[in-house]
């Protein structure tokens, strides 16, 4: 089980949003760095790192930042955000990130997924599969696919996926718990998965939760920034 604290990027700065919502951006620090400096000083070895301008545009936006915490920490990043064309694949790996995390293309364009993993291999890159009563979003959150959450992840699981992140939105920033049911649902209906957490994560009682239903990693975001889960408290699982 991984613990793989989440940096948000707007602007080139480290944020937080409510619900996937950008007109609730919350500031935590300019120089995302330093943050992730922090996360690697106290033993963490994974980052998710999130180009929120590159998810709304559909176009990547803050491919610097990754290349500026990559070349400064040993920390294993996974890069999504915008993600359109093999040659941003490539760009990604290239600013030496570890895995790349597609989300909308998967949902739109799963042809072309296929050859990408043809060519880098499926476990390079992490899927993220957001949902907002059960149903799938994309495009940073602000388009309805239409597709249900069980039967994408079947279909990735035909693509030879396995690495996948679920965020329920309805938790995401909310602070009052994760997705667990949920969460057990889909490990027990997609037997293979290993299957990461996002949203929601608000105490060290939910990560214990998310262990005991078998998730094999847990992203945690707002409550590392507002301090209802501390570092220090980590420890026990790095």
């Amino acid at each position: 089980m991984e613990i793989i604290p989440a940096i948000d990027i707007i602007d080139g700065k480290c944020v937080r949003l409510t619900k996937g919502d950008y007109a609730q951006k919350k500031v935590y620090n300019e120089n995302p760095l330093e943050v992730a400096k922090a996360f690697a000083n106290a033993g963490i070895k994974r980052l998710h790192l999130v180009d929120l301008d590159g998810a709304k545009a559909g176009k990547m936006q803050n491919i610097k930042v990754l290349e500026n915490i990559a070349s400064n920490t040993n920390l294993q990043i996974d890069f999504g955000g915008g993600i359109k064309e093999i040659v941003d694949v490539k760009s990604i790996f290239n600013a030496g990130a570890s895995f790349v995390t597609i989300g909308s293309l998967a949902v739109k364009q799963p042809q072309l997924l296929q050859e990408w993993i043809d060519k880098f291999g499926a476990n390079k890159f992490l899927i993220g599969a957001d949902t907002l009563n059960y149903t799938v979003k994309t495009n940073g959150w602000l388009i309805d696919s239409g597709i249900n959450i069980f039967d994408f992840i079947s279909s990735l699981q035909k693509l030879g996926l396995t690495n996948i992140f679920c965020t329920d939105i309805e938790k995401d920033g909310m602070q009052n718990g994760p997705s667990v049911k949920l969460y057990q649902k889909i490990i027990e209906t997609n037997k293979g998965i290993n299957l990461i957490a996002s949203g929601g994560v608000t105490t060290i009682a939910d990560i214990d939760e998310l262990i005991n239903i078998g998730c094999s990693g847990i992203i945690i975001g707002k409550a590392l920034y507002e301090g209802t889960i501390l570092l220090t408290d980590l420890k026990k699982y790095l």
